[in-house]
């Protein structure tokens, strides 16, 4: 009796393992199609974008699209520069760095060297409401609000004008910013500034020389990933900067992005299959290879400086 007993759990402690093996099988294979699934999206997107751009390339050289000054695909003659509308996202990408590189920096050093546990659970989740606000808020807040500010320090600003599009812009990333650079500086070992407290360091001297070195990697790395997420916006610098495609570097002039082109042409005005409606995806694939080539380098970046505590 006690042989055929030890058998029978035997018998069930394998049918128990053999169903547990199964289920972990089938756990894996779900998993391992939902990480397919992500990656037949990403190359069926990059194969329309592609696939669309060469037959925009058959009919536009490269070169006249790359190094063109002007920009006006929709009238006649069209000519078909993307120079104009690089300018313009570059103006908005600078204005919002200056604006949200220096407040997020500031906000993620307090967070992390001088908020108490208390204060910061209560900031930082304020903080990061602001990247729960809708774009198109943030674009009626500029023509509302930022714009006629401008125009009392700035009389000769526009209606639409870059500047309005970059502080916008610069208050959308900063909470990125300021989470990113919070937990790269809350990472560094608190050895370290022990250490710096023994050797007579303030707070300030060891937060800029000491944890803020020690977190340079993913400092940086937040710098690069918000300016990407600030190349993409769409509707906020479509609302607030205009769409008038203009190569300057006058930040108080309408200008146009890449992403506001995209979205001019993606109304249903423009009729599909033609030169004009091409450029959406031409467009859109320079605005996808800037956008990898700025995550490329926050992955350098993190290499090149990772540091790895013990």
């Amino acid at each position: 009796m006690a042989s055929s007993s030890e058998f029978g759990l035997r018998l069930a402690g394998l049918r128990q393992k053999r169903k547990g093996r199964w289920t972990e099988r089938a756990i894996e294979v779900f998993l391992f199609l939902c990480a397919l699934l992500s990656v037949v999206t990403t190359a069926e997107i990059i194969w329309v974008l592609a696939r669309e751009t060469w037959s925009f390339f058959r009919q536009v050289p490269v070169f006249s699209f790359l190094f063109g000054t002007r920009w006006t695909p929709l009238f006649q003659p069209p000519s078909f520069g993307v120079l104009p509308l690089v300018c313009g996202t570059a103006l908005v990408v600078v204005g919002a760095a200056l604006v949200a590189i220096p407040l997020g920096l500031g906000s993620g050093i307090f967070l992390s060297e001088y908020a108490s546990d208390r204060l910061r659970g209560i900031l930082k989740p304020v903080l990061e409401v602001l990247a729960g606000i809708p774009t198109v808020v943030y674009g009626y807040f500029a023509l509302t609000f930022v714009t006629p500010l401008l125009v009392r320090l700035f009389p000769a600003t526009q209606v639409f004008n870059a500047a309005s599009g970059a502080v916008v812009v610069g208050v959308m990333i900063l909470p990125m910013i300021a989470s990113l650079c919070d937990d790269a500086l809350r990472a560094v070992p608190q050895s370290l500034r022990h250490a710096g407290y023994a050797l007579g360091a303030t707070r300030f001297e060891v937060a800029t020389h000491v944890v803020l070195p020690g977190a340079l990697s993913g400092v940086l790395a937040s710098f690069v990933l918000a300016l990407s997420r600030a190349i993409g916006e769409t509707m906020a610098v479509t609302l607030a900067a205009g769409a008038t495609p203009k190569l300057t570097l006058n930040p108080l002039e309408s200008i146009q992005t890449m992403t506001a082109y995209i979205v001019q042409v993606s109304l249903g005005d423009t009729p599909a299959g033609g030169i004009p409606y091409l450029t959406i995806y031409a467009v859109g694939m320079l605005l996808f290879v800037i956008t990898m080539g700025l995550n490329l380098l926050a992955n350098r970046i993190l290499r090149r400086f990772h540091e790895v505590y013990e």
